[in-house]
């Protein structure tokens, strides 16, 4: 047992020490004001405070977790060894030199994203304006590094600490925007559609359609049975997101009345978790978000407790509290749809603080490390170049034992068109990571 000495204890720093210690390093601590008892303490620990107390492992306070108001920062970002760090310490006995608890809160809190920013056109907050992007440090899990970096500098003075073991793990989840291309659409939206091609002078495409809704080809979007059977050959837990919303002009899904979509949307749970992706427009509108989950749920005949914005489209803190009173348990959507990496620092899953309100929900958030759509048109890849990028993610993620999650589409695995030869990068990546899974598991049946 660790005993971590503070001056105070507050709603921000009970919230990071449970994070870095409880979560991420596995260690098992408990929190004393008193400084006698923490000084004639005879066991293993911690001070975190301005000035060292006695023979602990003292680490040098900022400011940020003693503090309840939002506002601009001097995040002192620096570079060293290859590594970017926050918060830069300047005590001489600070155990590392630079505040790890105030540097793992700000990114995991998603302090910036509280502060004045210029939207993008989706009103996102934009990967380029983040401190990771900005610093190059987007594409590394910094708060698990930073956190495994302290927890050997412990082991070191106080080798007795006992830690939990952490373990590579994987998640693969697809998202519904659509579940057809063509089938489903209804007489107008078809007739549009057609008409457009015409126009286009695409008589190809044309066709394709026809002999799609006369059921001689096979919809280009309909790729679940493909994906059930990677689910399987793989045996990779899955989590579908279904877009539930209205037709509108970034919800182009089919009616979520439509019976043929139903009865799909059932069969999914017979293989992997089903969440809601809810539309474009309930960024807006929190009422659509109820009506959306609450249509799902009427479909499924269970709750559900699992989401992931379409577009990606949240605003904090709102957008997780519109979750949260829809008693919804997880999101999904820590990620960019124009870039890979961590947009919160760290890959495992994490409470949602809210900043506006100063105190830890329940909401767990589930960030992603790459996007399918991120990869082709936000970095522009190369299916070669993508699976190169996939493995150098993957190889960030084992190393620090951390999950990893992977965004798909249902479309891009259709493997045609603009997605030709994508789908090989999808079984190739599920290859790559199944034999990291291997070897945590052997690693973990060791012991």
């Amino acid at each position: 047992m660790l005993l971590i000495y503070v001056e105070k204890v507050t709603n921000r720093l009970g919230y990071t020490l449970n994070l870095v210690f409880g979560e991420l390093m596995g260690i098992e601590y408990t929190i004393t004001t008193d400084r006698d008892y923490f000084v004639s303490y005879q066991g293993a620990k911690f001070s975190y405070c301005k000035q060292k107390l006695c023979d602990e492992v003292f680490l040098y306070s900022s400011d940020i977790l003693f503090q309840t108001t939002i506002e601009m920062l001097d995040t002192d970002c620096f570079e060293q060894g290859g590594m970017h760090y926050l918060f830069r310490v300047y005590s001489k006995e600070s155990v590392c030199n630079y505040d790890v608890l105030a540097a793992s809160f700000y990114l995991v809190s998603r302090y910036e994203e509280y502060l004045p920013f210029i939207r993008d056109k989706h009103s996102r907050f934009k990967a380029e304006d983040s401190l990771a992007f900005k610093k190059g440090f987007l594409e590394k899990p910094v708060v698990n590094i930073w956190a495994g970096e302290l927890k050997q500098k412990l082991l070191c003075v106080f080798p007795e600490i006992e830690t939990k073991e952490k373990y590579f793990s994987f998640v693969n989840t697809i998202d519904v925007d659509s579940a057809y291309s063509y089938i489903g659409k209804g007489f107008c939206r078809s007739l549009v559609g057609f008409c457009k091609d015409m126009l286009r002078g695409d008589f190809a495409l044309c066709m394709r359609r026809l002999r799609v809704l006369l059921h001689i080809d096979v919809d280009p979007y309909d790729t679940f049975d493909y994906i059930i059977a990677q689910i399987a050959k793989y045996k990779v837990p899955t989590v579908f997101f279904v877009l539930f919303g209205y037709y509108g002009r970034y919800d182009k899904n089919i009616s979520p009345y439509n019976s043929r979509f139903q009865l799909l949307v059932k069969s999914l749970c017979d293989y992997a978790k089903v969440g809601i992706h809810p539309s474009y427009e309930s960024f807006d509108n929190p009422g659509q978000l109820s009506e959306q989950i609450k249509m799902l749920r009427s479909i499924l005949h269970k709750p559900i407790h699992r989401s992931r914005f379409h577009y990606l489209r949240f605003r904090l803190p709102e957008s997780y509290r519109n979750l949260t009173d829809n008693n919804v348990e997880s999101d999904y959507s820590m990620g960019y749809s124009d870039h890979v990496g961590f947009r919160a620092g760290i890959c495992n899953s994490f409470n949602f603080y809210d900043l506006a309100l100063d105190f830890e929900t329940k909401l767990r958030i589930f960030p992603f490390a790459y996007m399918d759509v991120a990869l082709k048109n936000g970095l522009r890849l190369s299916p070669r170049q993508a699976l190169e990028k996939i493995e150098g993610i993957v190889d960030q993620v084992e190393k620090v034992k951390g999950d990893l999650i992977s965004v798909w589409h249902n479309e891009s695995l259709s493997d045609e068109m603009e997605w030709r030869n994508w789908r090989k990068v999808y079984e190739q990546s599920l290859e790559y990571i199944s034999q990291k899974n291997k070897r945590s598991y052997h690693t973990r049946e060791r012991k």
